[in-house]
């Protein structure tokens, strides 16, 4: 065999390997989720909803989360990305700061649009 073809033989090895370890690796982290995801666990959608999960339903694939007082919201299972730890509030939080202090630089520039009539090329087209 010549060497170009022993390389490319590693090379498709060595990436089969990484495919199996990848696969391995998401089955771990949704058997992880699949776990957390018990009713009273606050989660988040796929969609940004956040809620505490009410129930479940594994033969027709309907989850009930309670969003407020009240409001219950049946959505399909699999829009359930994560069950929010102690961590994402401040993440949250931070976000929320960010977005406030975006609102305050927006609201404070004032920006003043062109008159568009008194630019030169617009009044020699009038002419």
């Amino acid at each position: 065999m010549d060497p170009i073809t022993l390389v490319m033989l590693a090379v498709l090895a060595v990436l089969v390997l990484f495919m199996f370890r990848n696969n391995k690796k998401r089955q771990k982290d949704q058997a992880e989720l699949l776990n957390k995801m018990v009713p009273g666990a606050e989660v988040m959608t796929s969609f940004g909803l956040f809620g505490t999960l009410l129930s479940v339903n594994d033969d027709t694939n309907i989850a009930e989360i309670a969003v407020s007082d009240g409001v219950v919201l049946r959505v399909h299972r699999q829009t359930l990305s994560k069950v929010v730890d102690e961590d994402a509030p401040a993440e949250v939080e931070a976000d929320a700061d960010t977005s406030a202090d975006a609102d305050a630089i927006t609201a404070t520039d004032d920006v003043v649009a062109p008159d568009v009539d008194s630019t030169p090329e617009r009044k020699k087209a009038d002419d």
